[in-house]
């Protein structure tokens, strides 16, 4: 089955492009907000932290909408007046305030874009191909990510980041407009159960899943979207076009992960083990960035690269997740998960603000960001450790 035979998939497809693109870009905006608008390393953290917190609130809602309303409707209007709307506010900033609210709008814009290609992929694709389905929509997806790197910053140096975020502006409208056209609801049964987010919480088998849901994705997007740049910069005095050829190699390793997620389930036989084997890497990579933040910048950026490729362990856990999810709940399922993993990046993105505060006080750039990636580290340790106690889908 491919995902470009289905059209409806691909401009929603289209629409996670956006999302990865808005959720990250501000790495390579730093230097200029800061210039420009007098943002610090601080203020971005808050504006990056709105973004995700906006998306994870408004998940339930959006798991009520792609039930009763669809995903066609609930995918294109939300981007067109959240996404659309906060790229102009964006352009127009002369506040750092502004830049707050304008993240939040584009979180609530982005929020469905996911969500909908995955209740599509529920209700019209086997159980059985919904890893490499979902793998396939994530890692093109994830392009948006490659596009807020290298190439974001030639564009700000030929048209100037106002210009670009006009850009920006057009491009999510037209994005959204293709959504409308080209998005249809799946059919129903008129007698099919309805599920509700109380019935979610009643699958105690989800339970032992959260923790880890809740930390793993914080650590590739949380440290590609905010700290890598400072990180690259304050210890080894990474310029913007240095700092844009390694978040953008973070950016293709998050790329081709998520392209060989349905082939990387098939090697390990089920999905669990999968996601089991891409966070002791991802645990491994965020270890030698605890004990080894100084010792080359090769080095780091090959870490770096590492824990993007990581961020396919978000699809190995949905995967994993579906599998224990009826039919009637993968709506409502899938967006609560969303909304503990989205949620988790926000949290996480504000907590670390107040870490890299009080250890840059104490100590050297290097010892600083050792303890913030080991501020990352701790939770999918725990996570993990509980993950372990999960059982198999029973389509595994």
């Amino acid at each position: 089955m491919s995902l470009f035979l289905h059209p409806g998939l691909v401009a929603l497809t289209l629409g996670y492009v956006l999302s990865q693109f808005y959720r990250a870009f501000l790495a390579v905006l730093s230097s200029t907000l800061q210039a420009e608008l007098g943002a610090s390393a601080g203020d971005l953290a808050i504006s990056s932290g709105m973004w995700f917190v906006s998306f994870a609130a408004v998940q339930v809602p959006v798991g009520w909408a792609l039930d009763n309303i669809g995903p066609k409707r609930t995918a294109a209007i939300l981007l067109a007046l959240g996404g659309g709307g906060g790229a102009a506010i964006f352009a127009l900033a002369t506040q750092v305030w502004h830049l707050h609210l304008a993240m939040a709008l584009i979180g609530i814009g982005c929020a469905p874009a996911l969500m909908a290609a995955y209740y599509i992929l529920a209700h019209e694709f086997p159980p059985a191909v919904f890893a490499g389905m979902t793998g396939l929509v994530v890692g093109f997806g994830s392009l948006g990510d490659i596009l807020g790197t290298a190439p974001l910053v030639a564009l700000i140096h030929s048209a100037g980041w106002r210009n670009a975020l006009w850009l920006l502006t057009g491009a999510t409208l037209l994005v959204a407009g293709l959504q409308m056209w080209l998005v249809r609801n799946p059919t129903h049964a008129a007698d099919a159960p309805r599920g509700r987010i109380a019935d979610v919480l009643r699958l105690r088998v989800l339970w032992l899943m959260l923790p880890l849901i809740a930390g793993s994705y914080a650590v590739s997007a949380a440290i590609r979207g905010l700290w890598a740049a400072p990180y690259l910069r304050d210890v080894f005095g990474a310029d913007d076009a240095a700092i844009g050829k390694a978040t953008m190699a973070m950016g293709i390793a998050m790329v081709a992960g998520n392209l060989l997620a349905g082939r990387f389930v098939w090697l390990c036989r089920s999905a669990r083990r999968a996601a089991v084997v891409g966070h002791v890497l991802a645990i491994v990579a965020l270890a030698g960035l605890c004990l080894l933040p100084a010792l080359s910048l090769g080095l780091s950026v090959a870490l770096l690269a590492a824990l993007g490729m990581c961020g396919t362990n978000y699809a190995l856990l949905m995967a994993h997740a579906r599998g224990l999810l009826p039919v009637h709940l993968v709506g409502r399922g899938v967006t609560f998960l969303n909304m503990i993993s989205v949620g988790g990046v926000g949290v996480m993105q504000f907590a670390s603000r107040p870490v890299h505060h009080a250890t840059d006080a104490l100590f050297a750039p290097a010892q600083s960001y050792a303890l913030l990636f080991l501020f990352f580290l701790v939770p999918v340790v725990i996570g993990m450790v509980l993950y372990l106690r999960t059982p198999e889908a029973a389509d595994a």
